[in-house]
This record gives structure tokens, sequence and C-alpha cells, in this order.
């Protein structure tokens, strides 16, 4: 069975329907019908295994009773009972996650999932379409990986939809290298489709987890927020084939809308690509200190972590160059950094990891809670040989990452076997404090380069008239200072002059 064969027929089914407009919509449509049948996939074993299993939602609405069968009902008869049954009922099942966690999973789910479709024939032939794969069988519950990668592969090309996309060669290479580990608390603060969790929890799985009791203690150590419903939906899906049976903790909520000192610092490990170039809602900023404040989203999600690393913890974190060399709240978030954990290597990825969704060059930032900054190694990664650039046919790949993987060394000796080469270069925290914490650090070992690429060139444009602002600014406040000197000596003269 050719799985990219079977999306691809199932959104030119959507296609033809009135009520479906543009990819987002296809992929939400197609992501609440496959929630339910993993999810109903899922009950079956449950059902062998536990001997005192109850279904967590009425019966009815398990997809082996309305919509297995592909002779069952069809055209009107199905919308009616989708559109004023199923999603009633789901939406407003009574589910306290204490008593009835799947139920409750089931809930959160479709809190904001939407039945598109207009036309119950069209409907029924999707559906139809989806039975042709069985996720009961262990044979064909694979094929899960085939299909999530091809809704993700179309995630890019879905307009905003593509920033929840991280390639996946740069995830394994981020969790290979953190290296989460059983009982380890495992958080991705905005886990979008759930890459950094599936594979962290498949990196756990292979390496720590030798009985049943390990596996359900695994099961406990995710955790991942998503702001938006369909990359939510698509996680929870996610979680559910990698073999966790509650992803209770995968949470349909805004991370950032809590203040941050309500949090506690007790996450072991943090894998996450926040989403970058974005600001926030309004309000969201009073929740952090009030230097700090910033509605630039990129800028909160490094605060955040920071604080919620327990002592000791991990973290992994994908961030554009704006970060690195941006200035004013920047440096401040960055100087927080260096002085409460050890920012101990900086990647500096390429142009074109991204695309086709962004050409903006970004950084993995790896770093570790309670010992300030001595030093920062970077390591700037190159195209593979004959590759100029990155693309949607031609994607990054693990293997790449090799070189980085044999030159890493151990953090526990303070990287002492690290060399520097033609690619790595080490940079201490008193020069870092003299470039006020300027961190666009070029490669000392590569002469100087004139690069045409207008990514890159917009990036420098961005830098120049960054200075320029942060100049005029302190202009201001000098002249802004005399001027007010200048008018309190003018006013004490003339109440001298006049008693």
């Amino acid at each position: 069975m050719s799985i990219s064969s079977v999306i691809k027929s199932i959104q030119d089914i959507m296609r033809k329907d009135a009520g479906v407009d543009g990819d987002a919509q296809r992929l939400g449509q197609l992501s609440w019908l496959l929630f339910l049948k993993v999810f109903d996939a899922q009950e079956e074993a449950l059902e062998v295994e536990l001997d005192d299993y109850m279904a967590p939602i009425p019966e009815p609405y398990l997809w082996r009773n309305w919509a297995a069968d592909n002779d069952g009902i069809t055209g009107d008869a199905l919308l009616e009972f989708i559109n004023n049954e199923l999603f009633p009922e789901l939406k407003e099942l009574y589910a306290p996650v204490d008593r009835n966690p799947r139920g409750y999973v089931v809930k959160e789910a479709f809190s904001d999932a939407y039945n598109y479709m207009k036309n119950g024939t069209l409907l029924r032939q999707v559906i139809n379409k989806l039975n042709e794969v069985d996720f009961t069988k262990s044979s064909e519950r694979h094929l899960f990986g085939d299909i999530y990668e091809q809704i993700l592969r179309d995630l890019q090309s879905a307009g905003n939809a593509g920033e929840f996309y991280t390639p996946r060669a740069v995830t394994r290479f981020i969790v290979n290298r953190i290296d989460p580990r059983l009982g380890e608390k495992i958080m991705d603060p905005a886990c979008g489709t759930g890459g950094f969790l599936a594979c962290a929890f498949d990196h756990v799985k292979a390496n720590y987890v030798g009985s049943a009791d390990d596996h359900q203690r695994l099961q406990q150590q995710i955790f991942g927020v998503e702001k938006k419903q369909l990359p939510h939906l698509l996680c929870v899906t996610n979680m559910m084939l990698h073999g966790i049976e509650v992803p209770s903790q995968i949470r349909h909520d805004n991370t950032l809308n809590k203040p941050l000192s309500s949090w506690d610092n007790d996450v072991d490990v943090i894998v996450t690509n926040p989403p970058f170039g974005g600001t926030e809602e309004d309000g969201i900023e009073a929740n952090f200190p009030a230097d700090l404040r910033t509605r630039e989203t990129a800028d909160l999600f490094l605060q955040l972590i920071i604080e919620i690393l327990a002592d000791k913890g991990r973290a992994a974190v994908v961030l554009p160059d704006g970060t690195l060399f941006g200035e004013g709240v920047k440096t401040k978030i960055k100087k927080l950094l260096t002085e409460e954990c050890n920012l101990h290597t900086i990647v500096r990825l390429p142009n074109g990891v991204f695309n086709p969704y962004t050409g903006i060059k970004t950084n993995l930032l790896f770093f570790t809670k309670g010992k300030p900054t001595q030093d920062i190694w970077f390591y700037e990664h190159p195209y593979p040989a004959g590759v100029k650039n990155y693309s949607k046919t031609r994607p990054m790949k693990f293997e790449e990452f090799q070189a980085e993987i044999d030159w890493w060394g151990n953090e526990q000796d303070d990287f002492a076997a690290r060399v520097e080469n033609e690619h790595a270069w080490k940079v201490s925290i008193d020069e870092v404090m003299a470039r006020n914490f300027n961190l666009d650090i070029k490669n000392p070992h590569v002469g100087e380069t004139i690069s045409h690429d207008p990514d890159e060139l917009l990036a420098a444009y961005a830098r120049q008239q960054q200075s320029i602002r942060d100049l005029r600014n302190q202009l201001k406040n000098v002249l802004g200072n005399a001027l007010l000197s200048e008018a309190a000596q003018l006013e004490e003269r003339a109440e001298e002059s006049h008693p």
C-alpha cells in the first residue's frame, strides 16, 4: 500500500467538497478523523489487555461503530450524525482527567476541532480511504509514520501552519546530544505536532527501557503544550501511536499565558523549537519581569525555559540569528542565560534548513542550568559536498551531523576532548561580555566572504538598522538628560533671583 497515494486520494476527494477551503482545512479535517481512528485502534488493544476495561467515550462514537463499515451511513445521514451528535457529544463530554483520563484527551482534542465537509457522500469516501489502514495490526501500525511525515510535508506548504514543522534531522540530532533518560521530566513548551517529544520518547525507549514497568514510567514523563488546535491534535495522535496510552500531559494552551513566578523549576530536559519572528497577544508580557518584558515570542520562551529548568536540567533550543545579535531586552536575556546556565555549545546552521517555510538562518543552543557560562563552543555546520542549499526535495539529513557527534565530548569533564578545527572555535565569557553579549560570532578560521544571499543581506540590514535605532535612543537619552539638567539649573537661578 502506498501511504502517499492514500493521502493524495483523500485530499483529492476533499477538493471536491465545497466546505473545505485550502490545505490547512484539509489537514484539519483529516486530523480529527485520523485521531478517532487511531484512538479506537488503541481502545481495541486495551480491551484485550485490561480486565476492568470501560470505554472512555460512549460506544456509538467509537470509530468501529459508525465509520468502520464501508457500506455504513453516508450522505445527509452521516453529516447529521457527525455535526449534531458526534461533535457536540465529544466537545461536552464529562471526563475529569483523574477519573477518565482517556476521555479527557478526546474532549481536549475536539475542543476546537471542526467538520468542514458539507457533502456526506464525499466524507464517506474519505473515511473509506482511511479504513484501508488497519492500526490494530502491528504489521501496519508503522505506516502511521509515513502518513504523519506526509502530513508534515503538507503542513510545510500550508501557509503559517509550516511554523510547526522542524526538520527530522535537526530533531534527531538535538535529542541525540541531550540524551534524555528514564525518569527525567521531558518537556516541549511549544510542541507543535510533537516531533521533539516523539523523538525523545523513542530515544528513551530504545536506550533505557527494559520492562513493562519502565514503559509505563516513560509514558508519565512526557509533557507538551501547544497553543493551536491543528498541531495539538496531530501531537496527541502522534503520542498515541508512539505508545502513550493517555497523552493528557499534552495540553492545548499557551505556555506563556501564566506568570513566570508561578512555574516550578522541575523540568529535567527541554527540547524545543519555539515560534520566532512573531509577537504575542497584548498582556502576555505582563507575566514576565518588568525589565525583561517583550512581545517577541522567542525571547519570552527563552526566559521561560531558563526559569523552569531544574538544577542540572538540560535544554536545546532552536533560535534565529536575531536572538544572537539582538540588543536591548535580548541582551538582558542573554546575560541572564549565561549567568544562570552553562551555555556550552551553539551549533550554527546554514541557510535553507527550514526551506521552504523560511530562509532565516537558525542556531541550536545547548545549555545546562545551575552553573554560569565560562566558555562557549561554536560549531558552524557546513553543507555536505556538492550541496549549495537545502530544499524541499533535498532536505538536511541526520547523517550530516556525524562530525559534530564525533567532536562533541562530555560535559562532565567540561568538554576537555574538544579541539578547534575549521568548523569549531571557543569564545570565553569575558569576550562575550566585552561584545555586550552579541553572540553573532563569525568563524575565525574562515576568511571574510561577501555574500549575495538575499536572506543574509536582509539580516545584515536588520542588524545595521537596530544599531542605528539603539544609537538614536542613546542620543535622545543623553540630550534629554542634558536639557532636563539645564532647565533645572535655570529654574534654580530664577528662584534665587526672586526669593
